[in-house]
């Protein structure tokens, strides 16, 4: 889940990681213009951010409280921050994340890459490593063993597929592939939170030119962000990300916290983005 707090601070909004990610891949339906190449292969590199984020359907349905009795979920607190450890079962997690993508390897190896790339980096450059228990790390390193062997067998898959030509899966190709969904993935994760401070795109972007820029997001307003350099191919849109409004800021148990998100009404949040 991603938490964001509701403008009349009686309660929250709630998105699930699916939505979340299906919104990242509508910011990727849109990238592209003069100066900013438009993703290729296209079809899988939006399977591959739409779907990204699919394996956490099941644990969004049954969502649980902190310490605190706030709803575990990801906040404008923790953007630019991996660092939760402490409070989850590390098995159960990354086994949510292997599944994951072997079901999107079963669709499109191409999309499983870019998935995996994700996890990954997640797991390696984005993580605190101090917040993992001592012997909880032999089990993260040889998942992410896993992975890398993985993409070295995606890889190879993708390359010996005539459908794909060799400029798609050049490691610089992919390399720029992965980077956008880690941008849109960003975006996304700035807009269900409403992030209210400057920030930038994780990673430099490739130009029509040749070279290389990084985007800088600034937030306008709740929900309304101005990209400079702008990547998109109109100069403004608004599109929605499907959410649910709980009241109260505390819940007694999970159990309370998971019938009043029943309840909800699934409303639209808009989002708008400018250059």
């Amino acid at each position: 889940m991603l938490r964001l707090e509701s403008e009349s601070e009686d309660g929250w909004w709630l998105i699930t990681h699916p939505d979340h990610a299906h919104l990242a891949a509508v910011f990727a339906s849109h990238w592209g213009n003069v100066r900013f190449p438009a993703p290729r292969p296209r079809e899988h590199v939006l399977h591959g951010i739409h779907v990204h984020d699919d394996g956490w359907a099941a644990r969004d349905a049954h969502p649980s409280i902190t310490q605190q009795g706030k709803p575990s979920a990801f906040s404008h607190e923790l953007v630019g921050k991996y660092s939760a450890f402490e409070e989850i079962d590390l098995a159960d997690y990354l086994a949510v994340r292997e599944s994951a993508v072997e079901k999107v390897e079963q669709r499109d190896p191409y999309a499983a890459l870019l998935v995996s790339m994700h996890t990954y980096n997640l797991l390696t450059d984005r993580a605190d490593r101090s917040t993992f228990a001592p012997n909880q790390l032999p089990l993260l390193d040889a998942f992410l063993d896993r992975q890398l062997l993985r993409q070295e067998r995606l890889r190879t898959a993708i390359r010996l597929n005539p459908a794909f030509s060799p400029t798609e899966t050049s490691d610089d190709a992919i390399l720029n592939t992965f980077r956008l969904l880690q941008a849109t993935d960003n975006l996304s994760l700035l807009s269900c939170v409403a992030y209210t401070q400057l920030s930038t795109l994780l990673h430099p972007f490739p130009t029509t030119d040749g070279s290389s820029t990084t985007i800088t997001v600034q937030p306008l307003g709740p929900r309304r962000f101005r990209l400079d350099p702008y990547p998109f191919e109109q100069s403004e849109f608004t599109c929605t990300v499907p959410a649910r409004h709980i009241a109260g800021k505390t819940f007694a148990s999970n159990e309370e916290l998971r019938a009043r998100l029943a309840a909800a009404p699934i409303q639209s949040l808009a989002i708008t983005v400018s250059g």
